[in-house]
């Protein structure tokens, strides 16, 4: 490397194509990805009693990047154990296909979660009345068409048991909720719970924000599930602001380019056309470098940006779906008051929350109460 480039100088010696390759995977651990990152982590490690971590964030915000990163860190975590017990798999992932018709595929879905598995004795562990599940000649698992779902089912119960992953992900968790009716979305929540339940294994579904669907569906969920908002950056916060400015700047010293582009100078037009999220913008960068590569370009300009940058009418449509997300995952006062009332609670309590233990603007005589309503149900001390 040099003092003026992050990348490997001699990249600029290598074809466009590795260049190119080179920048699509480089990944920047910016704030808010390690804001996800840690909190995943956590819940990983100690669940505390939940069947399930749902992490919902913008279309673009880079949960598949957060969810890679998380996976290399428990296979690190994991690697000692796994001499003596190779049959084990630390962490498995799938991404959940969006169906064709109206209707969630769930045989699709058991077929994947079994491949991805790659479970060694899925042969010898269905010879009780599942056939149909073998391995080919190239030793990979072959899942005939005729084996149905309830039998696929039983395979992967089965095959999560012997492999005891840390955690099951399921990425793009949101096309599991295609489907044509409420009753049947809770459904698919009932089945997923019941296989968690059954296998002892954590699932955490990743997805945009109509994952939200599945977040209040009943009562039981909501207390056997934990939430981690990945969230975009906002203009209107100076520490966000400079975070992604920051970012821009990593992402313009990591391309091989005979001269570094000035991506900070126009940082206000990357975050309006990418809408604050991180993976939007690495996606519109690298069409940006790839047609500046092809044009022989010594760097990557204001044009080849506004060229391969999202139409305004797909931003505006992004950033109502973000905004909608955001507003439903935010927590007001009002929402608060709202539940202590439905608690039985008065505003007392809201009132004393927000005020310090020990008001410097307090009046009257130390140790004579001032007059207030007691709370209903709280036998209080004798004076």
């Amino acid at each position: 490397m040099t003092a003026s480039t992050g990348f490997p100088i001699e990249l600029l010696k290598q074809t466009a194509t590795q260049r190119l390759a080179y920048f699509e995977s480089y990944t920047v651990a910016h704030p808010r990805l390690k804001e996800a990152y840690e909190a995943l982590i956590r819940a990983i490690a100690e669940p505390a009693g939940a069947s399930f971590i749902f992490v919902y964030g913008p279309s673009g915000i880079g949960k598949t990047t957060l969810r890679m990163r998380v996976e290399q860190k428990l296979i690190q975590q994991i690697l000692l154990t796994l001499e003596s017990d190779r049959g084990r798999v630390p962490v498995v992932g799938i991404e959940a296909v969006a169906p064709e018709s109206r209707n969630f595929n769930w045989k699709d879905y058991y077929t994947r979660a079994l491949i991805a598995l790659e479970e060694p004795l899925i042969d010898q562990k269905f010879d009780y009345g599942v056939r149909g599940i073998y391995r080919d000649i190239f030793g990979q698992i072959s899942i005939e068409s005729k084996v149905v779902a309830p039998a696929l089912r039983r395979a992967l119960e089965n095959a999560l048991r012997y492999r005891q992953p840390d955690v099951f992900f399921i990425d793009e968790a949101q096309h599991l909720g295609k489907m044509a009716s409420g009753q049947k979305l809770q459904d698919q929540m009932d089945c997923l719970k019941s296989l968690a339940n059954m296998t002892g294994i954590l699932h955490c579904l990743l997805g945009t924000y109509e994952l939200l669907t599945f977040r209040n569906l009943s009562g039981q969920l909501s207390r056997r599930s934990v939430d981690i908002h990945f969230r975009r950056y906002l203009p209107d916060i100076p520490e966000d602001i400079q975070a992604f400015k920051s970012v821009l700047l990593t992402f313009q010293h990591q391309m091989p380019l005979e001269e570094m582009p000035d991506l900070v100078t126009h940082w206000e037009y990357c975050y309006e056309r990418t809408l604050g999220c991180i993976g939007i913008l690495k996606n519109w960068l690298t069409r940006a470098f790839k047609e500046a590569l092809d044009e022989g370009s010594a760097t990557v300009t204001l044009k080849h940006l506004q060229r391969r940058s999202w139409s305004v009418a797909q931003c505006q449509r992004m950033l109502k779906e973000i905004q909608e997300g955001e507003r439903q995952l935010s927590e007001t006062d009002a929402d608060v008051q709202n539940l202590r009332t439905a608690l039985g609670l008065g505003e007392e309590s809201i009132h004393l929350r927000e005020e310090p233990s020990v008001s410097p603007r307090r009046q009257g005589k130390i140790g004579k109460r001032k007059p207030k309503r007691d709370p209903i149900g709280v036998q209080q001390d004798a004076k």
